[in-house]
């Protein structure tokens, strides 16, 4: 089997993209007021960081956020984390209910819809929130549940045998939105 890679958007892409999201969410919010970022392990809380600096950049007031880690609400892994859900939720740079708050949800692709819907669950455990808003790098479709992002980077329309991989500063030592088709794949 081989694989042909295209890069679908370099780090200027993801630069103005993340920039167009920040203005997105002060726009549809009318602010930043009763607002938290929240950023799902691992590469949705680089992107959460990213997207409160650049708000502080241009409202001139911090944002708080903070990560999320979902792995113990994962249906598709087979694990005893049901009982380990303590600590799921870290805020920064200081600890916070989101009981009552606007939730931005981060993740980098929207596949299927089952790691937002993990997420969900997760913040629900953690309080009640006002409601909950979903940004995402690249949507590239194939949704298995009725989930919608309101902020989307880049819509990335794909087949199954093909594949989003994101690459970040931070995780990877560059920032790159490629596209992987795998050749020669038995359906």
């Amino acid at each position: 089997m081989s694989t042909e890679t295209h890069v679908i958007m370099d780090e200027t892409a993801i630069r103005r993209a993340l920039t167009r999201i920040a203005h997105e969410i002060l726009e549809k919010n009318k602010g930043i007021e009763g607002c938290v970022l929240i950023g799902i392990r691992t590469r949705g809380v680089y992107l959460a960081e990213r997207i409160a600096a650049k708000i502080e950049e241009i409202e001139g007031t911090p944002i708080l956020w903070g990560e999320l880690d979902v792995t113990p609400y994962r249906d598709d892994r087979l694990d005893e984390n049901k009982a380990n859900r303590k600590e799921l939720l870290t805020m920064t740079p200081e600890s916070l209910s989101i009981h009552n708050k606007k939730v931005i949800l981060f993740d980098d692709v929207l596949y299927t819809g089952r790691t937002i819907r993990a997420a969900m669950d997760a913040l629900m455990d953690c309080g009640r929130p006002q409601n909950i808003q979903l940004a995402v790098l690249a949507d590239r479709g194939h949704r298995e549940l009725p989930i919608r992002p309101d902020f989307i980077g880049k819509n990335v329309p794909t087949s199954k045998s093909e594949e989003i991989e994101v690459a970040l500063m931070e995780t990877d030592g560059q920032d790159e939105v490629k596209i992987i088709q795998n050749r020669g794949e038995q359906a």
